[in-house]
């Protein structure tokens, strides 16, 4: 058995954890940010590869995932994870795209809303956040792992294998200035009675809904670091997801969100000595988050 400290309380580290927990290892989570502070509690978390490469590597983490959070939907409703059908709509007719292999089904729309060409509809899981960080969470303690809040200067020492599941933080503790913020801003509002997502991944604008509430979104900013809810970015927000879904006209504004996306070229998952590396997931963290820890499980061997 060996003594495993996980960087990071993200929805990455923390699957990290449960599978080297499960694997029979000794498994300390340190993070500067506690699991509902983190970006991860503000993503809307639908199913989708958005902003990770590469292709094929992606494609296979987010097949994998997609088996593991159909399984949570169907056995462990306390998890957060439900299954919803959608539709990601298009403004060129293209053929399937480079992750279809990663989705059961892909179907045409039976209706397209105004000045949309094309789109493509499947079943998806959505995650609502917060639940799931509490269940990860728990699973973590389940299992016999501690979480600490810690501000670390550098990757630890002292470990026989450190896990390197920082996101954005990798800036600072790998070095790696390949990794930049991509702000994203949401705005959630009443559940009004709407169960199918909606995405134009072009905008990006999506409306994604939860049992009492549905987040819309959303913004693209390469490169900026403020946190703070911009109003004009809100008041386009809503106007997109209502052009969108015309249903959301008139619902109430709950609460404003930023989060920093941790985007690289390319996905880092890969082991350097005691260090395994696994961040830059863009804004996929939950699509790829059980695939990914079961390849760092795997290199924990």
């Amino acid at each position: 058995m060996s003594r495993v400290i996980v960087v990071g309380a993200g929805v990455i580290g923390l699957t990290a954890a449960v599978r080297l927990l499960e694997a029979g290892h000794r498994v300390d989570v340190v993070a500067r940010d506690l699991p509902l502070e983190t970006t991860s509690a503000i993503a809307a978390a639908l199913w989708y590869p958005y902003r990770a490469l590469p292709q094929d590597r992606v494609t296979a983490w987010a097949a994998r995932s997609r088996e593991v959070l159909a399984a949570l939907a169907q056995d462990e409703p306390e998890s957060g994870v439900r299954l919803r059908w959608g539709t990601e709509v298009l403004h060129e007719t293209t053929g399937p795209p480079w992750w279809a292999d990663a989705v059961p089904e892909l179907v045409a729309p039976r209706a397209l809303p105004p000045g949309y060409a094309a789109g493509r509809s499947f079943v998806a899981p959505v995650v609502e956040m917060p639940v799931h960080l509490r269940w990860l969470t728990r699973r973590v303690e389940e299992l016999g792992g501690t979480l600490t809040r810690l501000n670390l200067a550098a990757l630890p020492t002292g470990a026989d294998l450190v896990v390197d599941c920082a996101g954005i933080g990798t800036r600072l503790l790998a070095g790696d200035r390949a990794v930049l913020p991509v702000r994203g801003q949401v705005v959630h509002v009443e559940q009004v009675g709407l169960e199918q997502w909606w995405l134009d991944a072009a905008g990006p604008t999506y409306v994604v809904p939860r049992e009492r509430e549905i987040v819309l979104g959303g913004t693209d900013e390469e490169g900026v670091w403020s946190r703070t809810p911009d109003p004009v970015v809100a008041e386009s927000i809503l106007r997109r997801a209502q052009a969108l879904v015309p249903e959301l006209a008139g619902a109430k504004v709950l609460r404003h969100r930023v989060g920093l996306r941790p985007v690289r070229p390319v996905v880092r998952l890969e082991r350097a000595g005691r260090v395994i590396h696994c961040y830059g997931h863009g804004g996929a963290g939950v699509t790829l988050a059980w695939g990914c820890a079961e390849e760092v499980a795997g290199l924990a061997e």
